[in-house]
């Protein structure tokens, strides 16, 4: 595929999100943040592999829900742009 895009907002929520789980754990946070950029590397070759967001129901806006996060991302063209990440419960 053509490649992967953060969002500004997804970085925004990335870097938040790293910056509350190091108040409790550098390590974790930094365990977390690896832990996402990997999901979303395979997106460059499946983007696909995430299910559609329900209460979106399109099939270009899919998600990756890793722990309780979910990991909101765009088909657009050939490219994957990764949309936000944000704790769910």
């Amino acid at each position: 595929m053509g490649g992967l895009k953060w969002t500004a907002q997804a970085v925004e929520d990335m870097e938040a999100i790293c910056e509350f789980i190091a108040k409790d754990s550098i390590p974790y946070s930094r365990l977390f943040a690896k832990d996402v950029l990997q999901a979303v590397k395979r997106l460059d070759n499946f983007p696909k592999s995430g299910r559609i967001v329900p209460e979106i129901s399109n099939k270009n806006i899919r998600e990756i829900i890793m722990g309780n996060y979910r990991i909101i991302y765009k088909i657009k063209y050939n490219i994957v742009e990764i949309l936000t990440v944000y704790h769910y419960r």
